[in-house]
């Protein structure tokens, strides 16, 4: 059994207008956010063997306020192809993922991540699955399991297992009150 966990960027900052995309940082509830997933996820004992990320600064930003929380880091394989990768080009990015690992973390973009999950997972009504459907937010973690190797890996061949946001564990994480 293979897992995968995919990890959405933390919440970025759009104070500066003129900023590329690209280069926009997280903001400080969206370090908070990525730092309480990455204890969320030493808590649940979640352990990968390789990890890929987009090198936008908000995903090195993410990973470092997560591995601030999970107290280990782990060193990433920064791909640029993630970057506002389509479901598709993720999934040829993890059918690339090596054969010795067993549990892999894929940190990106929205729309890109959402829509690999809604690919991957059937739609079978689950209400995990309709959770997730609704919104991905950034700073959530979705793992998800299937039998086989990286290459198997295809549409509705997966099983979403677990969908955390970070208003989950703390809801003072959760969307700005107008």
């Amino acid at each position: 059994m293979r897992t995968l966990t995919l990890l959405r960027h933390a919440k970025s900052s759009w104070d500066d207008p003129v900023q590329r995309d690209f280069d926009r940082p997280v903001n400080q509830k969206g370090l908070r956010a990525a730092r309480t997933m990455g204890e969320y996820c030493r808590r649940e004992g979640l352990a990968w063997d390789h990890v890929i990320s987009s090198p936008a600064v908000r995903c090195i930003e993410t990973l470092d306020g997560f591995w601030d929380g999970y107290g280990k880091t782990l060193k990433p394989v920064w791909d640029r192809r993630v970057y506002l990768a389509s479901c598709v080009t993720l999934l040829d990015l993890i059918n690339e993922a090596p054969a010795g690992a067993e549990h892999v973390l894929l940190v990106g973009h929205n729309p890109g991540l959402e829509d690999l999950v809604l690919m991957l997972v059937p739609d079978d009504g689950e209400a995990l699955r309709d959770s997730l459907e609704d919104k991905f937010p950034t700073a959530s973690v979705a793992l998800m399991s299937f039998d086989g190797e990286w290459g198997d890996l295809a549409a509705r061949k997966a099983k979403l297992t677990r969908f955390v946001r970070p208003r989950d564990l703390d809801p003072a994480l959760g969307p700005d009150q107008i």
